[in-house]
């Protein structure tokens, strides 16, 4: 196959499989290779069994091709590479999968992310004539080789990252099944804001919230584990840092007018951790308490509460700071500065979970 500076000329695999000439033309560009095997040939090149390669490509999130002459030696280096994990002892098959469905995930949404951004950032294209399409060509020739590096570049860095955090945990079962404090951030009325607002003005809101969102946990020590529209989940391996995130996401959105109210519900507790995502009690007490909060607004469970209290983030009452206050002025010394303050509410039951004790997370006067 050959393929010109202008992606133009015929394509025999093309014409041979009735597939779109672009559409081929770009994925030999972005894969560097041509189609060459069945799946049965690439299995067998790989030394795998069709079962195993079958079930790899599925958890990347690939479709099943039947026996078409769609794969090149990139998916045979691929398997293989998999394959020798497992014969290595280094990964069980089942763990081979697990990475094969976690890195297909995040990739797939990534690819159509970049891929939806750079053609929506196009206003004109760079010859008269030219579709969106056309265009679709030389943006990719020129951002892959740096997208590429930069991909590699971030991955490590969060790898990096990660094993910081794996190494600094002293019980090895806590790896898995970690104390985390996890928050829910929920934008208030979403869903009549759907049936007013046109689409792209509500694609617009949604990104806007996600990318302030993401900015300010990444920016306050916490993880974004995972974004729904309308809400977003995050982690943080102390307390008192997923209050701050808490509070100055109320606030930030706050001064947004463009921005509807916003609702955060927050549990501290055992979490288990499972290919990115969070799981357990602990998750879905901060989503219930969530759906309780009232509009800019914070509300804790009680674990979270005595954690804050426990670091001295907060007092356990507003007397007993008073208290604390006075007899420090009386002895000429510095008064305990709070971070946070914690209003207890009404207990009420919550589906599922029981009678919790919701507490109202505050920022003091004073502190930010």
């Amino acid at each position: 196959m050959t393929v010109d500076d202008t992606g133009s000329g015929a394509d025999p695999q093309a014409a041979d499989s009735g597939e779109d000439p672009l559409a081929l033309r770009l994925e030999h560009l972005i894969l560097g290779a041509e189609r060459r095997y069945t799946p049965f040939q690439a299995a067998r090149s790989a030394g795998v069994s069709m079962e195993l390669a079958s079930r790899f490509w599925r958890a990347m999130g690939f479709a099943d091709i039947g026996q078409a002459k769609a794969l090149t030696e990139a998916d045979v280096l691929a398997l293989r590479r998999l394959a020798g994990l497992v014969e290595a002892g280094l990964l069980s098959e089942a763990m081979a999968v697990q990475v094969a469905r976690s890195t297909g995930q995040t990739t797939a949404r990534l690819a159509e992310w970049q891929m939806d951004s750079f053609l929506e950032g196009l206003t004109e294209p760079p010859e008269p004539g030219m579709t969106r399409t056309e265009v679709t060509y030389p943006i990719v020739e020129l951002l892959l080789p740096e997208l590429e590096e930069f991909l590699v570049y971030v991955w490590r860095r969060q790898l990096a990252a990660s094993a910081g955090r794996v190494v600094q945990t002293g019980d090895d079962e806590e790896m898995v099944d970690r104390r985390l404090a996890v928050g829910f951030a929920d934008l208030v009325g979403f869903t009549r804001l759907t049936r007013r607002m046109e689409e792209e003005e509500l694609g617009e809101l949604v990104e806007a919230f996600e990318t302030t969102a993401a900015d300010l946990v990444a920016a306050r020590g916490g993880r974004l584990i995972k974004t729904l529209g309308d809400e977003v989940l995050y982690a943080a391996d102390d307390a008192g840092t997923a209050a701050d995130i808490a509070l100055r996401l109320v606030e930030t959105m706050a001064n947004d007018e463009t921005m509807p109210e916003l609702r955060v519900g927050m549990a501290f507790g055992t979490v288990t951790t499972r290919m990115g995502d969070v799981f357990g009690t602990t998750v879905n007490l901060a989503s219930r308490l969530t759906s309780i909060a009232p509009r800019d607004a914070v509300l804790v469970d009680s674990a979270f509460a005595e954690e804050l209290i426990r670091t001295a983030e907060a007092p356990a009452s507003e007397a007993e700071a008073a208290e604390a206050a006075a007899a420090a002025e009386k002895e000429g010394e510095e008064p305990p500065r709070y971070r946070f303050g914690l209003q207890p509410m009404w207990q009420r039951p919550v589906r599922g979970l029981g009678v919790v004790e919701p507490w109202l997370l505050n920022r003091r006067d004073g502190q930010s």
